[in-house]
């Protein structure tokens, strides 16, 4: 993904996490605020309690590219991916259709 697909400031999570349009599924929670620009951004959320630094950074990764294979990037929504524990209870192929159908459904 590149940089300007990316929400990475502190500020901008709390922004989108505050509009409280969300929907759920056992492996993820996903977040989405209206854009005036025309490119989506995602953010990437994977909380301590998950596991350690590594295991959080390989869960990030396999999201990133869970998000390309998705291509929304034509949409003007800021997306939050909060990942959950029941994430590793399920394989890639599961987590992906997961996110993509979660993605589909939470539009404004």
């Amino acid at each position: 993904m590149r940089e300007e697909y990316r929400v990475k400031k502190a500020a901008e999570f709390q922004k989108i996490m505050g509009a409280r349009r969300f929907k759920n599924t056992k492996a993820f929670t996903v977040y989405i605020d209206k854009r005036t620009k025309d490119n989506s951004r995602y953010g990437i959320a994977a909380p301590k309690k998950l596991g350690n630094a590594v295991v959080r950074n390989k869960t990030k990764r396999q999201i990133r590219s869970m998000l390309q294979d998705i291509n929304m990037f034509d949409t003007p929504y800021d997306y939050i991916v909060l990942v959950r524990k029941k994430y590793y209870e399920q394989s890639y192929e599961e987590n992906q259709k997961d996110l993509e159908n979660l993605i589909k459904t939470v539009k404004i």
